[in-house]
Parts: structure tokens; sequence; C-alpha cells
């Protein structure tokens, strides 16, 4: 059975949502039923079905973020929340450049 589309907003919306480092804040759902990303009162609210152990939702969390904004995982910076729900993350500008390291 194949899985279902990823309900994702337009990349523009969340690139919006970035401050003017291009830092986001998110919640995450880990073991959630399907994937989907949604903004909720201006927050980026996360949702995958990987379990969180070992960083490996953190990770899902990553590559889905990245798949909607159409980048490389690569270019997802994890500023904090390696271990909790609350994530901070830098994404590139709407430019298409990189994080600075």
């Amino acid at each position: 059975m194949a899985r279902a589309k990823v309900d994702v907003p337009a990349a523009a919306a969340i690139q919006a949502l970035a401050d003017a480092e291009g830092r986001i804040a998110l919640r995450v759902t880990p073991g959630a039923r399907a994937e989907a990303i949604t903004i909720v009162d201006g927050r980026l609210l996360v949702k995958v079905r990987t379990k969180p152990e070992d960083g490996k939702a953190t990770a899902a969390v990553l590559n889905l973020l990245a798949a909607a904004l159409g980048i490389a995982p690569s270019h997802i910076e994890l500023l904090r929340g390696a271990t909790t729900r609350e994530k901070l993350v830098r994404i590139p500008s709407a430019t298409g450049t990189p994080p600075a390291p």
C-alpha cells in the first residue's frame, strides 16, 4: 500500500516564517499517523511518522522540511532542540544561498 502524499504549505509560506537570519522555530510531533507540515498561528508544526529514537525523528523532520523547501537536507542547520519537540533551524535565504557555518 502506497503512502499518501505529504501535506505541506508552499515553500514561500515556510520561508516567510524565517527571521532576518533565516531561523525558524518549529514544534515536532514524532510517531504521527501521517507526515505533514502546517502553519498554525504563525508557527511551523511538523509531524513525522518516525519514532523519536537515536535522532531518527529529527533527521526525518529535516528531510521533510528540505523536501518542502525544494533544497538539500544538508542546507538546513539544526541550531537547537536535537532531543526535544521544540526545535530551531536555519534555512537558506530565498536567494538560494546555504546558511553560514
